[in-house]
């Protein structure tokens, strides 16, 4: 009886250890496939990033120093109108005297005003009801049955704090981030 030698030849159906080939083609197509893909969705994502020029208003620096108790100021932030004003003291124990618990949207003075500074309202000049420009801001304006901001669009009455007392307007004022900076200087957004 013949005895036959076996060497260990690898089988022709067995793979071969280690990266083939088409292993190495595989990984290269599907990475560029990927880069391809991030590099078509880019546009797609940057689209919906705000323009250069909302950008360049996402904060303002507004300087106070010359604004005097019971004056209040328009400016513009974010394409929108802003209004800052310099609560007098009567307006300030006014706005304290008011039982929240009654209100619309109950808030107190310190929540709408920054802690220190309570002497000073900033809230956009957007009413809420439907986007017309309270009136209230200038002299001589109709500052409505509180001593706030009068809406002459449908009639809603915001009080010196800007908090919504009478009319259709379903929430206060709206108070945007700030904070300040120094004494007389406020940083919005």
């Amino acid at each position: 009886m013949a005895t036959e030698d076996h060497v260990d030849q690898p089988a022709a159906d067995q793979p071969e250890e280690g990266v083939r080939r088409r292993d190495f083609l595989n990984v290269a197509a599907v990475s560029v496939a990927g880069v391809g893909g991030v590099i078509a969705i880019l546009p797609l994502v940057n689209q919906m990033n705000p323009d250069a020029d909302v950008l360049a208003l996402a904060s303002i620096d507004v300087d106070l120093s010359a604004v005097e108790p019971g004056q209040t100021i328009k400016t513009s932030w974010r394409k929108q109108p802003l209004f800052i004003r310099h609560l007098t003291e009567d307006e300030i124990a006014e706005a304290r005297a008011v039982d929240v618990s009654a209100l619309r949207d109950p808030q107190t003075l310190e929540e709408r005003t920054a802690e220190g500074y309570e002497q000073w309202l900033i809230s956009l000049a957007v009413c809420t009801h439907l986007g017309c420009i309270p009136l209230g801001a200038a002299p001589g304006e109709n500052k409505g049955e509180f001593g706030g901001y009068f809406c002459p669009c449908h009639g809603s009455h915001y009080d010196t704090a800007g908090r919504i007392r009478k009319g259709p307007a379903p929430t206060n004022l709206v108070v945007p981030e700030y904070a300040f900076t120094s004494d007389t200087t406020v940083t919005i957004g």
